[in-house]
């Protein structure tokens, strides 16, 4: 093999070790994909299946109250609470993610209007601090805090 020919390898080696590694580590965009698909399966009313995103260790803290884990939230809180909702709509979300190692925090702020089945619209401004965790294979919510206020009316 010549110098050239196996600086190619080592050089080609290198290349498909740093594809693979990449692959398999965590990032932004797997976390926000996280947080979207449980914003967009609370916007379709419809949660089913939505406990893979989380931990099943994971802590759900809404507006006060310490809900328990995911599944608890979802069968006394969550779910009964979406059956009463006609749609459910978030606006002006940002999510702001930093990493620690295989934790990623994530601060998000938005707006969401609720219209209950009633017709009577509810508009808030909400903040959710969210911690995910890398499990080797996804990322998983092991921690969310979220809470909510009535916006300022406008001034005259």
């Amino acid at each position: 093999m010549t110098i050239l020919a196996a600086k190619s390898a080592v050089a080609a080696s290198c290349l498909l070790m740093s594809t693979l590694a990449s692959a398999e580590q965590p990032d932004r965009d797997g976390a926000a994909a996280v947080l979207s698909a449980y914003k967009a399966a609370i916007e379709r009313l419809d949660i089913a299946d939505v406990e893979k995103l989380f931990s099943p260790d994971a802590i759900v803290i809404e507006s006060g109250k310490v809900e328990g884990n995911f599944n608890a939230y979802r069968d006394h809180h969550l779910g009964p609470e979406l059956k009463e909702f006609k749609s459910f709509a978030f606006g002006n979300y940002k999510a702001d993610i930093r990493f620690e190692g295989p934790i990623a925090l994530a601060t998000e702020t938005y707006t969401y209007r609720i219209v209950l089945k009633s017709g009577e619209p509810i508009d808030r401004l909400g903040v959710a601090s969210t911690v995910l965790k890398w499990n080797g294979q996804a990322w998983q919510i092991v921690s969310t805090h979220s809470s909510s206020r009535k916006p300022k009316a406008p001034a005259n």
